[in-house]
């Protein structure tokens, strides 16, 4: 079993960086304890050059128990975003910053769990290295916990949404999560906002 050192997933990495490689590596990653209760890993999906990579949190219900991302309620608002953006589905390759559902159970339901600061730092190997492998133009980060990964915790999403910034080789845009799109009390301007974020994405490709 691992343990909880400041190596979090990078000792399960493989010595071959390829996607392929690297979904069977995560498969058995027990990098923080999120893997003991969730029912599996759910590894990024897309072209092995995209670009554009999109990241979200984590895995919500469905996507825990169907092993793909973004196959839930606010992968369709997501869907949706895309096309209405002109971003094809083929140049796009989603993934989440962390790999395993975190959840507290209520009866027979799972209830979403915000990941923590020590669970986004041990699955970062994983997300280091899907970039260096798909090397996308554009990165699109999806809410708090995409960007805190990938922009550090002094970033805030609602004061640079939709600005192209720096990373490493390529551009970030940050935008929400689509499931707060679903959450809003006016959806649809959430989702104008959303979709104009994503628009700004494809401006910077």
């Amino acid at each position: 079993m691992a343990d909880k050192g400041n190596n979090g997933a990078a000792k399960f990495l493989p010595d071959r960086l390829d996607l392929d490689a690297l979904r069977s590596a995560a498969a058995g990653c027990e990098g923080c304890d999120l893997y003991r209760n969730a029912t599996q890993t759910v590894f990024g999906e897309g072209p092995g050059h995209a670009t554009f990579m999109l990241v979200g949190e984590q895995p919500g219900d469905r996507e825990d128990i169907e092993g793909h991302p973004f196959v839930g309620p606010a992968g369709r608002v997501l869907d949706r975003g895309l096309e209405e953006a002109g971003i094809a589905r083929e140049d796009v390759y989603v993934t989440n910053a962390v790999k395993h559902f975190s959840f507290t159970p209520r009866g027979k339901r799972r209830i979403h769990q915000k990941p923590t600061a020590a669970e986004i730092t041990a699955c970062r190997p994983w997300l280091n290295a899907e970039l260096a492998v798909v090397q996308p133009e554009v990165v699109v980060v999806l809410g708090a916990t995409a960007a805190r990964s990938l922009l550090g915790p002094e970033f805030r999403v609602t004061r640079h949404r939709g600005e192209p910034v720096p990373l490493g080789e390529a551009l970030a845009v940050a935008t929400v999560h689509p499931s707060a799109v679903l959450r809003a009390p006016d959806r649809e301007d959430a989702y104008e906002g959303f979709l104009a974020d994503l628009q700004a994405a494809a401006r910077a490709a």
